[in-house]
């Protein structure tokens, strides 16, 4: 449960007030994404395991469940079968799988609770990873026009096409950027079929810019 009882940390870290405080953006994102990564290997093998249990658990409660509805149709029978004795031991054991029910729904609700809580954790990992990915291709890519710039201002500086290509060139930089932080900001509470839909729109959306 190591990981659990960092949950609270781990939900409440955001990426652009990380971003906005790094020094060295890139050395952050190398380093936090390491971290991010290290977790998730950790959340996703805490979640199968907590996912077996929540499973044996509602196996478990569903089963004493069964027994205790069993137990009172057999002491109905068996009064109207006039064998109060029977009846009697039948509800004497139904008392007792009560109390053991309300132990068992206790443990599933725990179960649920944890399995459910880990999986708000994976999908926030998932999340912030999808977004320092994104920033690093953000940053890679204004790096290599900050290069071409050098180089533009160190030679002949009289190509005004050239001018106007790199700005188109990092314009569309930046829009893959927003569009991919978009896509990780959302991902955490999309489904995937949700995000193949958000996906065809952006590129539909980015075809038509383009032309």
């Amino acid at each position: 449960m190591g990981i659990l009882s960092r949950f609270k940390d781990v939900m409440k870290v955001n990426i652009n007030s990380l971003m906005e405080r790094a020094e060295d953006p890139e050395k952050t994102i190398d380093e936090y994404m390491r971290s991010l990564n290290s977790d998730l290997g950790k959340v996703k093998a805490e979640t199968a395991s907590l996912l077996t249990n929540e499973r044996r658990a509602k196996t478990a409660l569903d089963e004493c469940s069964a027994e205790i509805k069993k137990l009172m149709r057999y002491a109905e029978k068996s009064v109207e079968a006039g064998n109060e004795d029977d009846a009697r031991k039948f509800l004497e054991r139904k008392a007792q799988l009560a109390g053991k029910l309300s132990e068992l729904q206790a443990a599933y609700d725990q179960a649920s609770s944890n399995a459910a809580t880990m999986k708000q954790m994976q999908d926030k990992l998932v999340s912030d990873i999808g977004q320092l990915e994104a920033r690093r291709l953000g940053l890679k890519g204004k790096m290599t026009f900050a290069k071409m710039q050098q180089s533009l201002n160190s030679g002949s500086s009289s190509s005004g096409k050239v001018s106007s290509s790199f700005s188109a060139m990092e314009e569309r930089v930046n829009q893959a950027l927003n569009e991919a932080e978009a896509l990780a900001e959302l991902r955490a509470g999309k489904n995937e079929d949700d995000l193949d839909e958000l996906i065809a729109q952006l590129e539909k959306d980015s075809n038509k810019e383009q032309d």
